[in-house]
């Protein structure tokens, strides 16, 4: 080696000069990520894949995010962040018209095409494979589910959430990810007058018999 010539990078870690670049350098792989995921799902991508997409070493990416599964983790809840607003749309108003703007604001998400796509790419990896299937789920129990009972201030809330939520997600399911009629083509308008109040329901009566 000649006098002054940098020493060689040892194999498996990032170059110097790629961590130097940063919180950009991050939010390019997150990006390559969420579009490879998107693309091909949990399974059939790799994390080579992602670096490639990215421009950049498989090792910088296992530097800002860990394994393939945290990264997913990352991924997916980037693509997730329009639904986490839920329980900001629940408190936004009266509370005996939470149903309709529970069931208003996830159909919304669904209905855009900007939050509809990555979310139909989240639920496909998730379907498909079990360590997806398993990030997903601590999203939507940690970030959504617990925050939406923690709005409710009432006897069973965790459950109340799920249950709501779980008539959502099975309408949502069938709408736009398997795309049943006549629901598919379904007018959004009659949609929420009819599911509002079984959500409201959920959310807010069938108190316990003692």
């Amino acid at each position: 080696m000649t006098a002054g010539a940098a020493a060689p990078r040892r194999r498996g870690r990032p170059s110097r000069t790629q961590t130097e670049r940063g919180p950009a350098t991050r939010e390019v792989i997150l990006e390559a990520a969420r579009e490879q995921f998107s693309a091909h799902g949990y399974e059939k991508t790799s994390v080579r894949a992602i670096a490639k997409a990215a421009g950049v070493d498989s090792a910088l990416v296992h530097h800002y995010f860990g394994t393939k599964e945290q990264l997913f983790a990352a991924a997916i809840e980037v693509s997730f962040a329009p639904a986490l607003q839920a329980p900001a749309a629940i408190e936004d108003g009266p509370f005996d018209a939470v149903g309709e703007r529970l069931t208003r604001f996830v159909l919304g998400v669904w209905e855009n095409p900007a939050t509809r796509t990555p979310l139909l790419a989240i639920v496909r990896s998730a379907v498909n494979h079990e360590t997806a299937a398993a990030v997903f789920r601590r999203l939507v129990t940690t970030q959504l589910l617990s925050r939406v009972a923690a709005t409710l201030d009432l006897p069973d809330a965790e459950l109340r959430a799920e249950l709501a939520a779980a008539q959502l997600v099975g309408v949502s399911m069938l709408r736009y990810v398997i795309q049943v009629e006549p629901l598919a083509s379904a007018d959004m308008e009659d949609l929420v007058a009819r599911l509002a109040p079984v959500v409201q329901g959920h959310l807010t009566g069938f108190s316990n018999p003692e």
